[in-house]
């Protein structure tokens, strides 16, 4: 597939161990006579993500396997049972999400625990513009304002989702939500510094000392941006699947539309941030920042009035998620060449989120 490449070497993992610990524990999954071929989806930068590729004399077919990256320190954002069993409770309610398989916590296996699921085919919005969009202007502007509005619809879907029942329900904790991912992220920061930021410990100190009041929990996805939506290659307005729910909890949804406005690059932006990958949404067309407040507020009934500390908890968030994979390149526990420059990009946001603040807006 085109949106793949073989493993590479620091990520690859022993395939026939695999297949022999498949036999013995889920059989169903791959014929005994057929051929496995390991291709790595090499977008993202956390979780490793590799595609199956099955081919035998009755079918063929595609999986994906999902595990920890090599040196993670941070076990709670890369506990595999703990995504596969969130995954297993959304499916059954019609959210759409791949269907998980089988999980392995065994870490003798591959080397770390992992879960596999079913492949979703589709398309995924990064840096560029896929060639499913129109060549046209005109005509591209529209179908970015339709995708604008799939994206609030599909995030205002989840924060709806019934979490005060069943197993979504036991994610949910007692006390102020903001006060605790605050405190958490800004323990994170620490954690993982490996140089003096000043305008990110300002923000983290802003942060403590506003925090908004506590909305009505919700199913909260905590990476919700449109390269982690996988979307119809029939009709690109529908999303097929989200991916990537390391981090889902419940909690108050408007940290997680906070996430997202931080992922949403608009054109006058630092250039920092189109380097990522995430440049689509800073195309003629797109919302702004300010009018997907506007539309979530509209599709929900929810009230944004404190989206400002939201959107700023969102840069805080996404700058300790940077540093924290940057730490793990600085110390030899990555190799991937793409972490080397997130340093660049944790001080990128840390101004992006004190701009913010002085600003009072988005």
């Amino acid at each position: 597939m085109p949106s793949t490449i073989p493993p590479r070497p620091a990520d690859a993992f022993d395939v026939d161990a695999l297949r022999a610990w498949i036999a013995r524990s889920a059989p169903q999954l791959i014929p005994a006579d057929a051929q496995v071929t390991v291709r790595q989806f090499p977008g993202g930068f956390s979780n490793l993500t590799f595609l199956l590729l099955v081919e035998s004399k009755a079918a063929s077919g595609g999986l994906v396997l999902r595990r920890p990256p090599r040196g993670a320190r941070a076990a709670h954002a890369h506990d595999m049972g703990r995504e596969h069993d969130i995954l297993s409770a959304l499916h059954p309610l019609g959210v759409p999400v791949a269907k998980p398989l089988v999980r392995c916590d065994d870490e003798s296996v591959i080397g770390a625990p992992f879960y596999i699921m079913e492949h979703v085919d589709g398309i995924i919005l990064r840096g560029e513009v896929p060639p499913e969009l129109s060549g046209d202007p005109t005509v591209q502007r529209v179908q970015l304002e339709q995708l604008s509005a799939t994206f609030v619809r599909t995030l205002a879907g989840l924060h709806a989702v019934d979490v005060s029942a069943g197993p979504l329900h036991g994610l949910a904790r007692t006390g102020s939500y903001a006060e605790r991912q605050t405190r958490g992220w800004t323990a994170r920061w620490e954690a993982s510094r490996t140089e003096a930021v000043p305008d990110i410990d300002g923000i983290a100190e802003w942060l403590r000392s506003h925090l908004p009041r506590e909305q009505a929990p919700a199913l909260v996805h905590n990476d919700f941006k449109f390269d982690n939506l996988v979307l119809d290659p029939h009709d690109f307005t529908r999303v097929a699947a989200i991916l990537d729910w390391e981090m889902a909890t419940v909690g108050d949804p408007l940290m997680d539309l906070g996430t997202s406005l931080a992922y949403w690059v608009e054109a006058d932006d630092p250039p920092v941030f189109r380097s990522l990958g995430l440049g689509v949404t800073a195309l003629p067309g797109n919302a702004t920042r300010a009018e997907l407040v506007r539309m979530y507020a509209a599709a929900t009934g929810r009230d944004t009035s404190d989206t400002l500390f939201c959107y700023v908890f969102g840069i805080f968030k996404v700058a300790v998620i940077a540093q924290q994979i940057y730490a793990r390149f600085a110390k030899g526990d990555a190799a991937d060449q793409r972490f080397a420059r997130l340093g660049t990009v944790v001080e990128a946001f840390g101004k992006h989120g004190q701009r913010a603040i002085a600003a009072g807006t988005l």
